[in-house]
């Protein structure tokens, strides 16, 4: 056990939590306990303490064994913190017992990033995508067993004869969740259209893909000149922001800033965002951006190998970006970029925060629409499939 906070007081606060992350038997523990505390502090949580422990085989009343589950109980009275968070998916009844076990609220770590998507989504479409993984999630909370749902509540004009509490919510939840799927069908139409526009006007697609805080909107700002919203913390991006680029002597793309991976990514948000993810699925180059100062950079970039197959882009050519550089204390002075067997330039080293080697990724793209002319603009097709994107040069 970790005390974060040694001089934290006893009085609950709601925004004070206990992590919980048992050693699972894999490699990885050390780092997912470090990237369970950034969505921590991305969520504006406070961290009182960290349990630590070996689980080798998961309780499956508690996950946790009795004695572990008695240090945690421990730990909430010497800190007072209101919520604890595992650092592993819980199953319903798991939850539950556990939340009547320790007198206090315990969530997993699906619901912790669902909650971090929950208070970044800013667009219509992202808020409806987020809403939809939350009543996904929330559908599998619903057993039997919760007192409050056991109620028989009978009467025409009320719930339905006989119709209990659960069955209620279950139905409730089941018709928001139909509402929702047809409003982003629509929205997914509309994507579509656009994309058949941008197509018939032979106008390259690129999407900027990587994990989470790897640098992907700093990167989609220095060569688009927007400003999406970029900051130092996980998720900082939710909503795909379109923006169209000019490549002198060759012509113009339409670039995606997209939303960022993380690993074990939950597949109610896999399956939410499907509809934004489909700007990646169709896209004919892949930034992948890594960010090369972090120790983790191998797995995470087959954290994202392994979700762009799981949505149908791994066949998609990609640059591999290794982004933060200054960082890294690296330099694109003799060595910016490597080309495949092919010719084709298939890795940029680059600092997107100082602008550093971003020649680089221009030359790229240069090359991709030279080998394609077919992409080049010729009409004012383009204009009609790009209307809605400001333009900028690189």
């Amino acid at each position: 056990m970790t005390l974060e906070h040694s001089e934290a007081a006893v009085s609950k606060d709601a925004n004070t939590a206990v992590l919980i992350s048992l050693d699972v038997c894999k490699d990885t523990h050390a780092e997912r306990l470090e990237e369970l505390k950034q969505l921590v502090i991305s969520d504006n949580l406070v961290i009182l303490a960290v349990v630590e422990g070996k689980c080798s085989h998961p309780n499956p009343a508690t996950f946790a064994g009795s004695g572990k589950v008695d240090e945690i109980s421990l730990v909430l009275e010497q800190t007072g913190a209101a919520l604890v968070i595992f650092n592993h998916d819980l199953s319903p009844a798991q939850q539950r017992n556990l939340s009547q076990r320790l007198q206090c609220q315990v969530i997993d770590r699906t619901s912790l990033i669902l909650d971090i998507f929950a208070q970044r989504a800013k667009s219509h479409e992202g808020k409806l995508q987020v809403e939809l993984a939350q009543l996904e999630h929330l559908a599998t909370r619903l057993v039997r067993g919760w007192s409050h749902l056991e109620r028989q509540k009978g009467g025409i004009g009320l719930r339905g004869p006989g119709e209990t509490q659960l069955e209620t919510d279950r139905r409730l939840i089941g018709k928001r969740m139909k509402l929702l799927k047809e409003k982003l069908e629509a929205l997914q139409r509309q994507r579509k259209v656009q994309r058949r526009s941008r197509q018939r006007a032979h106008v390259m697609s690129v999407s900027i893909v990587g994990y989470t805080n790897a640098g992907k909107s700093t990167l989609f700002n220095k060569l688009s000149r927007a400003q999406a919203y970029t900051a130092d913390q996980l998720f900082a991006t939710l909503d795909t922001t379109t923006r169209k680029l000019f490549i002198p002597e060759q012509g113009t793309v339409v670039i995606s800033d997209t939303v960022g991976f993380i690993r074990d990514l939950p597949h109610t948000l896999v399956a939410a965002f499907r509809a934004t993810l489909e700007e990646t699925v169709q896209a004919d180059i892949l930034l992948h951006v890594v960010d090369v100062s972090g120790p983790n950079r191998d797995e995470q970039i087959e954290e994202v190998n392994k979700l762009l197959k799981e949505i149908g882009a791994d066949t998609i050519p990609q640059i591999l970006v290794s982004n933060k550089i200054d960082l890294a204390n690296l330099s694109t002075s003799s060595e910016g970029y490597e080309r495949d067997e092919y010719g084709r330039i298939s890795r940029i080293r680059l600092s997107a925060r100082t602008g550093e080697g971003l020649a680089f990724v221009r030359l790229a793209l240069a090359e991709a629409i030279a080998k394609d002319p077919e992409r080049l603009c010729k009409d004012s097709t383009y204009e009609k499939a790009t209307s809605g994107c400001a333009t900028a040069y690189l």
